[in-house]
């Protein structure tokens, strides 16, 4: 049987990046670092074991489409709806400025302004795949600086298909004006299908789908997507635009159906595949003779990215009224090259717009940054000396801060400081609000304390990891500090910063993990609450009630479970159960009946009408004049109008309840007007 072309170059490359990518994962260095690493080493410029670059590429586009698409499937409008502060002005910001800034500094340096203005393009995009899951592993997606990134991010993705459009044009020769025109009606034809692609998903889109699953095929469904994917693809290719606008309009298709979640699990195995080989194929990009040749440049050109990416990130952060350390984290986690960077550079040379002696550096130096930046996003929350530094800039930009209480004003005292308005801070305070404590809100998510303020409270857009934010909030006189905030890598700082201020203010801290517990009442907590510990004591006792466990022995596992982890100052107590959930009562019925005026209960006492014995119902309360008396003396005569909660099987409340009914008004139907049905 004859080889198939291509497989054992395939397979080498395949084992080589798993091996690559488990050696480099021993440092806590993401999957992608290993793919280019693995790229790199088995490339032209290092053991030659690739010769079938051409065909390696071919796969690696089918990657980009693939990736494009399940971009396209995760922008739900519900998505872009929220994030869309930070998208609009955010993206807008770093995006624009990075642009700007480098197609000046092209034209400084003697480029023409076409190549000025791609290399912007190439600079202004960041690494989605690196960025995202570096976050993720620090658990920092919800932390200001985290949803800021992400922001920018989805802005960039955003970008990538204008961008592609664009660069064809640069690329060809004539005025100023004749490149606009063509950017513009390139733009136009992008709207035109895009609008036209929005209807399709509209009208169509839903019943097609809805056609393919019910076959209820997991192969015939695939294949649907897979061929969406590629034929819009080849469609929007066809029409003069790019494989990578059809990708991810195939994607936004999907997404607006009720299919767009098991399309997503469907193609992500496909995709990963592929999208690894995009990245293998990276790495067979970087230059090691380009290093040797030419190490100045290259190195010259990987610091020049890291240092003006990570700065011109920072100042949009800035710009949008981030505090400077928000902005130095959200500038260290954009300081890199992304992905869809090497897709445009391909696209530039392939297009003659860059030629390999500009090309070959600018990827071998975006490579390296795409290395440093787990590094970075490790580091810099731990050097605090560029926060220092931005500080000043906070009063230039017109970053809130907490205002100096007004003179004859008494300060604040006996308060409770909560650091983080979510969901938690906020049943936090409102708890503490109705037993009459004050409190003051401290976050840095500008929705959350306008929320804060249109509740009335002192609620303020401020670092909680600045002493003078700590000052002004009074935590020198405060009766406790609750710290809420998602931001796991704040937590530290934030504890030393009231420690420094107020050693002797007691400090709750809510942490994520149990295994954060120990650290944090090292650096000076008073308590420490891990969600999940919460969480699993919660679905235990639930679990435990749902399945018909008893009382006693759900105590006994959950002080075990407390036992095993930490122990509580206060006693777990689980739900109690409905009736319903008890299959051993589930043939009671809890009824409440009133007393009238000339029925047989009318002037007679429990212990005299002998209720529970004569018909099986047992009076378990009666409520009079509004009182509820949960032991009802059996001897008191029983009085129009007073209420009696019986508990009994149905055939006993159909012999009772006639008994609190005048003669004349009885019916044979138990659950009459006469009665309520509690449960």
């Amino acid at each position: 049987m004859s080889m198939v072309p291509l497989v054992d170059e395939l397979a080498l490359l395949l084992a080589v990046a798993v091996a690559v990518t488990l050696v480099l994962g021993r440092w806590r260095l993401p999957t992608v670092a290993g793919l280019l690493a693995a790229g790199a080493l088995i490339g032209p410029s290092g053991l030659g074991w690739v010769r079938s670059l051409h065909a390696i590429e071919a796969l690696a586009e089918v990657g980009v489409v693939l990736l494009l698409f399940t971009i396209g499937l995760e922008f739900s409008l519900e998505r872009l709806r929220a994030a869309w502060r930070h998208i609009a002005l955010g993206g807008t910001l770093q995006v624009a400025v990075t642009i700007a800034v480098t197609a000046v500094l092209a034209v400084v340096l003697g480029l023409n302004w076409r190549v000025g203005l791609f290399l912007g393009f190439v600079a202004a995009l960041s690494s989605t795949a690196i960025v995202l899951r570096a976050l993720a592993e620090r658990n920092e997606l919800d932390a200001p600086h985290g949803r800021f990134i992400v922001g920018v991010l989805i802005f960039q993705d955003l970008c990538v298909v204008p961008m592609v459009l664009v660069v064809p044009h640069l690329a060809q020769p004539g005025s100023i004006h004749d490149a606009a025109v063509g950017i513009g009606l390139a733009l136009l034809k992008a709207a035109v299908v895009v609008i036209t692609v929005l209807w399709l998903a509209r009208a169509v889109m839903p019943r097609l789908m809805a056609r393919i699953a019910a076959h209820q095929s997991r192969e015939v469904f695939l294949l649907a997507i897979l061929a969406l994917c590629m034929g819009t693809a080849w469609l929007t290719a066809h029409a003069g635009l790019s494989l990578a606008l059809g990708a991810f309009l195939a994607g936004m298709l999907v997404a607006d159906t009720a299919y767009g979640h098991r399309a997503m699990g469907d193609i992500l195995p496909l995709r990963d595949a592929f999208v690894s080989v995009f990245f293998v194929s990276l790495g067979l990009l970087f230059d090691v003779r380009a290093l040797v040749d030419q190490p100045l440049l290259v190195v010259g050109a990987t610091v020049g990215l890291v240092a003006a990416k990570g700065l011109l990130a920072t100042l949009a952060a800035l710009a949008m009224r981030f505090p400077a350390r928000v902005a130095w984290l959200a500038g260290a986690g954009l300081a890199q090259f992304g992905e869809f960077g090497f897709v445009l550079a391909r696209l530039g040379q392939a297009q003659g717009l860059i030629d390999a002696a500009l090309a070959v550096p600018l990827l071998t130096a975006g490579i390296a940054t795409m290395f440093l930046t787990p590094l970075l996003v490790r580091l810099a929350p731990h050097i605090t000396a560029g926060e220092r530094l931005l500080a000043p800039l906070e009063r230039v930009f017109g970053v809130p801060r907490i205002s100096e209480p007004e003179a004859g004003v008494e300060p604040r005292q006996d308060h409770v400081i909560i650091v983080g308005f979510g969901l938690a801070g906020q049943v936090v305070s409102r708890s503490l609000q109705g037993s009459g404590v004050p409190v003051v809100v401290l976050d840095l998510n500008a929705s959350n304390v306008r929320q804060g303020v249109a509740q009335g409270l002192p609620a303020y857009y401020a670092d909680a990891t600045s002493r003078e934010a700590l000052h002004h909030a009074g935590v020198e006189r405060a009766r406790l500090v609750v710290i809420l905030t998602n931001d796991a890598q704040a937590l530290p700082r934030i504890l030393g910063a009231v420690r420094e201020i107020a050693p002797a203010v007691p400090v709750l801290v809510r942490s994520h993990y149990l295994g954060m517990r120990a650290e944090l009442l090292r650096q000076g907590a008073t308590e420490v609450v891990a969600e999940e510990v919460e969480g699993a004591a919660e679905v235990t006792a639930r679990a435990l009630r749902r399945v018909g466990v008893a009382r006693n022995f759900i105590d006994r596992a959950l002080e075990t479970l407390r036992r095993d982890t930490v122990a509580t100052a206060h006693p777990q107590r689980p739900p109690r159960p409905q009736w319903q959930q008890l299959p051993a009562l589930a043939a009671l019925k809890i009824e409440t009946v009133q007393v009238e005026a000339a029925s047989r209960a009318d002037g007679h006492s429990l212990a005299a009408l002998a209720l529970r014995s004569a018909t099986g119902a047992l009076a378990v309360a009666v409520e009079r004049d509004g009182t509820l008396l949960e032991h009802p003396d059996a001897h008191e005569p029983m009085r129009v109008g007073d209420r009696v909660h019986l508990v009994g099987t149905a055939a006993a409340m159909a012999l009772a309840l006639p008994w609190f009914i005048p003669p004349g008004d009885r019916s044979d139907d138990p659950d009459g007007a006469a009665t309520e049905a509690t449960a």
